[in-house]
């Protein structure tokens, strides 16, 4: 693995490898967000000061593009405490990294082999050649992007809202962009009054698949002109995003339409939007336009596996990402047709590949148990229910069928603790936590273990 060193003083040296640089950069991010959130001036005046468990939680959240609350989100904090929470979002969606390269590259700072590496491996990055150039088209397309999506949703806001319609536009977008699901609009209620609006329900999902989609994949498309073709990583995150989203909105439409309390008294055109808009919505970004409480317990497992598997790698989405899904699907489809290696489109994947996204996996799987269990012994919840807290918190989808302020200390601390490895990444938050960087006994050869499974 790659080591950065960096010097301290007295010409000593630090070596740290990027993903502990970016660990910790999200880290400095929450932690600063929480100290200006516990301030009294990041709270209304009708509202007392948060505590900083609260403020914590609500700069995770907002870091993690979750969208979980602890306290009203539209109540509680004044212009402020919402410009902070707006800021934590957009720097929490692209990466401290991404962002501060673009700012050094944009005042004319000159960005060392360290940088590029640093930037190559915040957005998953084939390579460091030309990250700098893709960091400048990422930052230009992003705010270009919310910003179109801010003058469409003006259209529907300002009439409804008055000026107050401009700033909820802005924000609306950036979050919905960002994958975050946090919005100033409706006390607790997300979209679920705009459930009959087509125009707010697909432009909001709009920005949320392509804020899903990843840089990588934004970069093909952008280039296919010139290429005439896309990379396999596209090829797979396109075909697998259209697949899921279809079968999610055909099983939430299915088995939903007849419930009085999420579809039943919307016309089928209504139904069908609204299937849509879930379907999308569970993919890391966590708003909804009908109560998540009032949906069949068929549809909650369906929607806890849609936000396990989350959005592309490099976006703004989490998740175990649809390429991990892909890949091991891709895997287990070969192994049964009797061959020794992965194909996908006609490409053979590496092994070390498959692994990674085996341990990824498992990784995912053990931690949304591990607290799943947890908080169920604090709080006692309904399993499904609890189930589908933690793995919302985990794939940053931020739906919560429990009322996450309802949860004990201890289970909220736990969840801080699980957006934020959803966020950065199981394996990345894991490799972050390892004392040694390389392999000592990569060379040795050990004797070859006979075990039977299945």
């Amino acid at each position: 693995m790659v080591k950065l060193q960096f010097k301290i003083k007295n010409n000593k040296y630090i070596s740290l490898e990027p993903t502990k640089i970016i660990v910790f950069s999200f880290l400095a991010v929450i932690f600063c967000g929480a100290f200006l959130l516990n301030l009294p001036i990041a709270s209304n005046p009708g509202q007392p000061p948060v505590n900083f468990l609260t403020a914590l939680f609500t700069a995770t959240s907002a870091t993690c593009v979750t969208g979980l609350g602890v306290v009203d989100i539209a109540t509680q904090w004044s212009g402020f405490g919402r410009m902070v929470i707006i800021l934590l979002v957009q720097i929490g969606g692209l990466g401290l990294v991404t962002i501060t390269t673009f700012f050094s590259v944009l005042l004319g700072k000159k960005v060392g082999i360290k940088g590029q590496i640093l930037a190559q491996e915040s957005l998953n990055h084939f390579s460091s050649v030309g990250v700098l150039k893709l960091i400048k088209r990422v930052i230009s397309i992003t705010f270009f992007i919310e910003f179109i999506g801010a003058v469409i949703l003006s259209i529907k806001f300002i009439p409804r809202y008055g000026l107050r319609g401009i700033y909820l536009s802005f924000f609306h977008s950036i979050s919905a962009f960002c994958n975050a699901g946090i919005n100033f609009i409706d006390n607790y209620q997300s979209l679920t009054n705009f459930k009959n609006d087509p125009f707010v329900l697909l432009t909001t999902s709009s920005l949320i698949v392509i804020g899903g989609l990843g840089f990588l994949v934004w970069k093909d498309i952008y280039e296919f002109r010139k290429n005439k073709q896309f990379f396999v990583h596209t090829k797979v995150v396109l075909v697998s995003t259209t697949i899921l989203l279809v079968l999610g909105t055909l099983s939430i439409f299915i088995f939903e339409h007849n419930n009085p309390y999420t579809l039943g008294n919307l016309s089928i055109p209504g139904k069908l939007l609204n299937s849509y808009f879930h379907s999308v919505s569970l993919r890391t970004a966590g708003f909804y336009s009908f109560p998540i409480s009032g949906m069949y317990e068929i549809t909650r497992v369906i929607s806890i596996l849609l936000m396990f598997i989350g959005a592309s790698p490099g976006s703004t989405g989490g998740g175990i990402k649809v390429t991990t899904f892909a890949i091991i699907i891709a895997a287990i489809y070969s192994h049964t047709r009797g061959r020794d290696d992965t194909i996908v489109f006609k490409h053979k994947i590496p092994y070390n590949l498959v692994f990674k996204a085996l341990t990824i996996i498992g990784l995912s799987f053990i931690i949304v148990i591990t607290v799943t269990t947890l908080v169920l012994a604090i709080d006692g919840f309904p399993f499904i229910d609890t189930l589908y807290e933690i793995t919302a918190a985990f794939s940053t989808v931020g739906i919560s069928p429990i009322g996450t302020s309802n949860l004990h200390t201890v289970s909220k601390i736990a969840i801080i603790i699980t957006m934020f490895i959803g966020r950065v990444g199981p394996l990345t938050f894991a490799l972050s936590l390892s004392l040694r960087g390389g392999r000592k006994n990569e060379d040795l050869i050990y004797p070859e273990a006979k075990i039977v499974v299945g």
